[in-house]
């Protein structure tokens, strides 16, 4: 262990219970965050990874029915999700209401355009879940890092109050103390607002792509349809 680890252990050692509470409240933002972190990295990407392959692989299908056996083993795509509801739907529809008439035309693709826009937007509650906490950690960690500080430093001037010295070999050990609260509550505010940032930019990518997809899919089963009433 160095000679700084020591010093900051036995710096908050020393520190009065306030400031153990705010870093204790610190660590616990800490943990927290770095969890969202790496749960969210894994699922983002793993998101990115499949529906990247699905979409490859959906433009190579000669039907929907192939398309809809490879979405179902690419579970963890967001747009293999939307693709697989839309489909059921569809096939749902066509089941109730038949495609005989122009009213029945509208009446399944109007289906099918609410199941996509229910399906999308389940898709992006569930990117951006636990996201948030990052951007509350990064907004009130430094904050209350420093109410920590001041807490600190006004314990500082009133022992040196009391103690009637206020030389530098009693005022450095409290503000020093104090100061590791506001570094404590900025080592946990900067990744957080990195991660959420980054996070908040590929959720945006992926909400693009899944209403870039939505649009295509539509068109594609409309035509479907269409072939199915001139047959």
């Amino acid at each position: 262990m160095t000679a700084e680890s020591v010093g900051l252990l036995y710096m908050l050692n020393d520190a009065g219970p306030v400031v153990k509470f705010v870093m204790l409240l610190l660590l616990f933002f800490s943990i927290i965050s770095w969890a969202i972190m790496f749960i969210k990295f894994r699922y983002i990407r793993k998101a990115y990874r499949d529906s990247a392959e699905f979409t490859e692989v959906f433009w190579q299908c000669r039907t929907l029915a192939d398309a809809f056996a490879k979405a179902k083993a690419l579970r963890s795509s967001p747009v293999a999700r939307i693709f697989i509801a839309a489909y059921m739907e569809e096939n749902r529809s066509d089941a109730k209401e038949g495609l005989k008439t122009e009213t029945s035309y509208f009446q399944t693709m109007g289906s099918v355009k609410r199941t996509l826009r229910r399906s999308i937007s389940v898709e992006i509650r569930r990117l951006t879940q636990l996201v948030p906490f990052l951007a509350t950690a990064g907004n009130t960690a430094p904050f209350i890092g420093l109410f920590g500080t001041v807490w600190g430093i006004m314990n500082t001037f009133q022992g040196i109050g009391l103690s009637g010295s206020a030389s530098l070999a009693v005022v450095a050990p409290g503000i020093s103390e104090a100061l590791v609260a506001t570094a404590a509550g900025l080592a946990v505010a900067i990744p957080s607002v990195i991660a959420y940032n980054y996070f908040t930019d590929r959720i945006r990518v992926l909400d693009s792509e899944l209403q870039s997809f939505s649009s295509d899919l539509l068109n594609i089963i409309e035509r479907d349809i269409q072939k199915k009433m001139e047959a």
